[in-house]
């Protein structure tokens, strides 16, 4: 342990200035959060309410970073040089070099995922205007040549409004509590939206996002860059085709969460100085003061009360919430299934068709109705629909929490720390990448290719870029459904399924002796998928009582804070 705190403290700076307003990644967006350095990498595992460092040999998993060009996708696609926008010329989309032809562009959180997603948009459009609660994030940004000209703002809610006329498109990379107001307020304008995934922390969210897109007619996508993968793309086509037969069952597992998470981590300055009194009283004084310094200095730079946004209203504490661990908290996350299902069950959802489940269970470490629980297992039931019998998905969060190994033992798998496995009659899919990027089918043979329809991304660097590109492509056609992760196709149904799980895991808050899983289920969530009803829910306030029944209420439709408009 002696060895891993060096390296924090050794790397902590670093680590702090890759780091956005929320949408932070250490490292690049790869199949692990990493920092990569000297060829070595080093992971963050919150076993406790420390962020443990755990420096091991670094060996990438992504072959998928740089996507090949196959004879068909040549063909298919006009190889393109140079960054422009799109113009018609012949059956083609090629480049205007000429910079006021290129869509205006405002971005929205532009440190560490949201900075990519500004470097990203500036390939094809013009950067606009830039927006941080993070002054000296906002400054940095500021000063790269794509954005040297671009005004700069803390509150979007200002930038939108200054910018309507100069705007065709707006990207949103935030922590997940502030995904949807922005994104509302920019397609109400008639501004297409790239969020990041999960499209928002609620399920009413997403089903509004969906509806707000439609009637609008704006085009958008969520940035769940791995459905832009060749692979990825392929896998659901040979689903879809049916390679597997009567499907059975889906598993999902994620080495997530690599932030903290658990009961009894909220700090307040009243909570420390009583500690500091207690543990330490010939220090205490001190303690306090320095500890006031530090939050003052933090605040100088941080807009707090803009960070929290739609949120309830809470005191800032230095790490805990800002950057990156937010993803542990209810108000602001939703938790490792947000972060990571939205990637991993991209190829699940559109091939198996999970959509619209009726029931939900969990099994968690505990919680505190603050923090996520460290670790959990969800049990999703989806009803029979025209493909398909009825099917189970299982979700399993925490590295080292997976499936029973005899269900991998049945086709020889050796389970990585993260992937997806589908059974079917006839054999099984799995994938050991984050992003589906790597495909396997177990004892059956996929479909040749001229057998399928797929319709692969545009390749113009990576699965990031491709992802990018495929909204600059439906703006310039003007035809929304070119996005294949679209708030109305994908990206707003897949983000509700996803999200129900939360409701299950905030029942199930017990959790087992020492931080164990529950030995049993907690309740059973009876949905009514349509209406966004919980059919049981006068039962569970019965038996859980008033004050856990309502939260699962703001857990599908929350109540915004003051200056935020959701319907």
């Amino acid at each position: 342990m002696k060895s891993n705190e060096k390296i924090a403290r050794r790397y902590g700076t670093e680590l702090r200035n890759r780091l956005d307003w929320g949408f932070a990644r250490p490292g690049s967006h790869g199949s692990n959060r990493v920092a990569r350095t000297s060829g070595f990498r080093y992971d963050f595992f919150p076993f406790d309410s420390r962020s443990a460092v755990q420096y091991v040999p670094f060996t990438s998993r992504r072959e998928n970073q740089m996507p090949k060009t196959t004879r068909r996708t040549f063909l298919k696609v006009a190889t393109v040089t140079g960054a422009g926008y799109m113009v018609a010329a012949g059956n083609q989309q090629v480049f205007s070099q000429s910079p006021n032809e290129r869509p205006g562009v405002a971005c929205i959180g532009v440190g560490g995922k949201g900075g990519g997603d500004v470097n990203n948009a500036s390939q094809f459009g013009r950067i606009i205007a830039l927006c941080d609660v993070e002054k000296n994030t906002l400054a940095n940004k500021g000063r790269e040549d794509a954005c040297k000209d671009a005004k700069q703002y803390v509150d979007f809610r200002e930038m939108l409004a200054k910018h309507e006329k100069d705007i065709e498109i707006v990207t949103i990379s935030t922590p997940d509590h502030m995904h949807a107001a922005p994104t509302l307020m920019a397609m109400r304008m008639g501004k297409s939206c790239y969020t990041q995934k999960p499209l928002t922390r609620t399920i009413y969210e997403a089903r509004l996002l969906k509806n707000v897109a439609e009637t609008s007619g704006v085009c958008t996508q969520m940035g769940n860059q791995g459905s832009a993968l060749d692979k990825s793309r392929w896998a659901t086509a040979q689903l879809k085709a049916g390679v597997l037969g009567t499907l059975k069952e889906v598993y999902v597992w994620s080495n997530r969460p690599v932030w903290p998470q658990g009961p009894g981590r909220a700090m307040t300055m009243e909570k420390f100085a009583a500690q500091a009194k207690a543990e330490r009283p010939e220090n205490a004084d001190r303690m306090i003061e320095s500890k006031k310094k530090e939050i003052d200095t933090r605040l100088e730079s941080l807009d707090w009360d803009l960070w929290l946004g739609t949120a309830p209203k809470r005191e800032f504490w230095p790490g805990l919430y800002h950057t990156f661990a937010w993803r542990g908290w209810w108000d602001f996350g939703s938790g490792a299934l947000g972060d990571m299902a939205c990637h991993q069950v991209t190829v699940p959802f559109d091939g198996c068709g999970l959509r619209d489940p009726i029931s939900v269970k969990a099994k968690t470490s505990g919680h505190d109705f603050d923090s996520f629980p460290a670790s959990s297992v969800i049990e999703f039931q989806f009803p029979e629909n025209a493909e398909r019998p009825p099917l189970k998905f299982w979700w399993y969060d925490r590295k080292g929490n997976k499936p029973p190994m005899e269900v991998f033992d049945a086709w020889e798998i050796k389970p990585a720390d993260s992937g997806v496995l589908i059974i079917g009659e006839k054999g099984a899919f799995y994938s050991a990448d984050d992003y589906c990027g790597t495909a396997e089918f177990k004892k059956c043979q996929p479909l040749p290719d001229d057998q399928l329809t797929v319709e692969y991304a545009e390749k113009k660097g990576g699965n990031d870029l491709d992802n990018m590109f495929e909204l600059f492509r439906a703006v310039n056609a003007k035809d929304p459904t070119i996005c294949k992760s679209s708030f109305v196709a994908r990206g707003g149904p897949l983000t509700e399924t996803i999200l129900l799980g939360n409701l299950a895991v905030w029942a199930a808050y017990q959790g087992g002796p020492d931080g164990a899983l529950m030995a049993d289920w907690g309740p059973t969530i009876e949905w009514d998928a349509k209406d966004l009803v919980v059919k049981n829910l006068d039962a569970i306030r019965q038996a859980e009582g008033s004050e856990l029944a309502d939260r699962i209420l703001g857990l599908i439709k929350p109540t915004y804070a003051e200056g935020y408009r959701l319907d």
